[in-house]
């Protein structure tokens, strides 16, 4: 029985991801950050899903970990990481607080890293092991590759994840190990029922305000009306398993028109468009 490693599982794309890998026979190893959420998850699976304890900035939590799957792995590779686990800080980036503009980028960019430096040698850096190299899954998003208004912190460490990606599947050649990217839109999960929630009391005093609500109001829209979390857990079990993967899947709903628009609109005709949407528009 093969076996791979996802970050983040307690809910959504990593939830998904891993029960669709376990109906395709293999055995996953899964992240959680609390006790709580490991004893739910793992009821709910079954018998081939381990969890395992740790938060993706922590790295000796996660080195502690990488030596629990090396142990049950009795000196095979491991065939799969897919590093999900992430968070959004959204905001006007000129009053984002400095500690949250951080969080963002431990948890989504040094997180990636870290779980991918402790877990590389049993996907096959470690010659000692027996089996086919595995391959690396990095979960980014559609904010990796175009940067909305408000959700900069979170652009920043999915546009970083990118090329972080990119970087990493050339050195990795050398191992044999493959790196592939899923770069999914809004996704239909619970985090828009939070998002709902959010407190914009905190932006009161700010010129952004209008903009803000009204920016809260289509992202929440558009994020209920996404991709169901199984269908990007259907397209990370693909990337783990096809023959000849792309570096690269997207999974961003739109008409024809609006993706045509997106591809070969300008720069700036693109900001005259979401400023328009938005009200971002210096009065006259």
């Amino acid at each position: 029985m093969k076996t791979v490693v996802i970050t983040g599982v307690s809910t959504g794309i990593g939830y998904a991801a891993a029960k669709i890998m376990i109906a395709r026979g293999f055995r996953v190893f899964g992240s959680l950050r609390n006790e709580a959420d490991a004893q739910r998850v793992q009821s709910e699976l079954g018998e081939h899903f381990s969890p395992l304890i740790f938060d993706v900035d922590d790295a000796q939590k996660i080195a502690e970990a990488a030596d629990c799957v090396r142990e049950a792995l009795k000196g095979e590779t491991l065939a799969g990481l897919v590093n999900n686990a992430g968070i959004a800080v959204s905001g006007p980036l000129l009053e984002v607080r400095e500690e949250d503009y951080r969080k963002q980028l431990e948890v989504n960019l040094v997180g990636p890293f870290l779980v991918t430096q402790a877990f590389a040698p049993l996907l096959g850096v470690d010659a000692e092991l027996r089996g086919e190299p595995g391959r690396i899954v990095n979960i980014s998003s559609v904010s990796g590759i175009r940067g909305m208004p408000f959700l900069g912190p979170y652009s920043a460490s999915k546009f970083g994840l990118e090329g972080y990606s990119e970087s990493l599947r050339r050195e990795l050649m050398l191992f044999g190990i493959d790196v592939i990217v899923i770069g999914p839109g809004p996704v239909k999960t619970a985090i828009w029922d939070k998002a709902e929630e959010v407190d914009m009391e905190q932006y009161g005093a700010s010129p952004y305000l209008p903009m803000l609500q009204r920016f809260q109001k289509v992202f929440i829209s558009q994020g209920r009306d996404g991709y169901p979390a199984e269908l990007l857990g259907e397209m990370i079990c693909t990337a783990l398993t096809i023959a000849k993967p792309k570096v690269r899947y997207a999974a961003v709903k739109g008409t024809l028109m609006e993706k045509l628009l997106m591809r070969v609109a300008s720069a700036r005709t693109l900001d005259k468009a979401i400023a328009k949407m938005l009200g971002l528009r210096k009065p006259a």
